[in-house]
C-alpha cells in the first residue's frame, strides 16, 4: 500500500471488482450526461477487471476512510492501438475518478502514480490514448505533460464499433520517481 498525500494506492484484487465496475459505470454515466461518446454504462464487468489484473496491473485509490476515489489500469503493451512496440513504455487505461467524493486533483494524482510505477519498472515513457471526439480529455492529458504522437483512426471495440483514438505519450525521467 502506498500513501500519497491522503490518497492510499494499492493493487486491486479480485474482491475489488465490484468497486471497479461501479467506478467505471459512474464515470460512463457522467460521460453520457456530458454528451461525451466514449464509455457506456455496463460495458465493463468483473471479468474485464480480473483479466486486466492478470495481464498487467489495476490500481485502486482510496481516501483515509477507505472509500474508493479512483482507479486505473496499467498495461505493459497495447498492440491494439499502438501496434508492436519495443518495451519502452507503460500504457495507462481507464483512469477513473469518483466525482462525488474524490479530492480535487485526484485524477492528476492517479496519473502521476501510474507514471511513477512505469518509471520504477525502468521504462522511459508513459502512453495513453483518448477517443478523437473528446477534446476535453485531450486537453486534460496535454495539461499533464502528454504530447500527441499520432492518431489511430480505426480502433475496433469488442462490439465491432470502429472509432478513432489520439495517441499521447510523456517522457519520464528520474524526477518521476520522487
Amino acid at each position: 500500500m502506498i500513501i500519497d498525500d491522503g490518497i492510499l494506492f494499492r493493487q486491486a484484487e479480485e474482491k475489488d471488482t465490484g468497486t471497479l465496475v461501479a467506478l467505471y459505470d459512474q464515470a460512463a454515466r457522467w460521460m453520457v450526461r456530458q454528451g461525451i461518446e466514449q464509455w457506456k454504462p455496463g460495458e465493463k464487468d468483473s471479468a474485464h477487471f480480473v483479466e486486466k489484473m492478470r495481464q498487467g496491473e489495476v490500481w485502486l485509490a482510496s481516501d483515509d476512510d477507505g472509500h474508493a476515489v479512483g482507479a486505473y489500469e496499467l498495461w505493459w503493451s497495447d498492440e491494439d492501438a499502438w501496434g508492436v512496440q519495443p518495451p519502452v513504455a507503460g500504457y495507462v487505461h481507464r483512469l477513473m475518478v469518483e466525482r462525488e467524493s474524490a479530492p480535487v486533483g485526484a485524477g492528476r494524482r492517479l496519473l502521476e502514480h501510474a507514471e511513477r510505477r512505469i518509471a520504477r519498472a525502468g521504462l522511459e515513457r508513459a502512453r495513453l490514448d483518448c477517443v478523437s471526439t473528446n477534446p476535453r480529455l485531450l486537453a486534460y492529458y496535454q495539461g499533464a505533460g502528454y504530447r500527441v504522437v499520432g492518431e489511430f483512426p480505426h480502433k475496433e471495440a469488442k462490439d465491432g464499433r470502429v472509432y478513432g483514438v489520439i495517441l499521447l505519450e510523456k517522457r519520464l525521467d528520474r524526477l518521476t520517481l520522487v
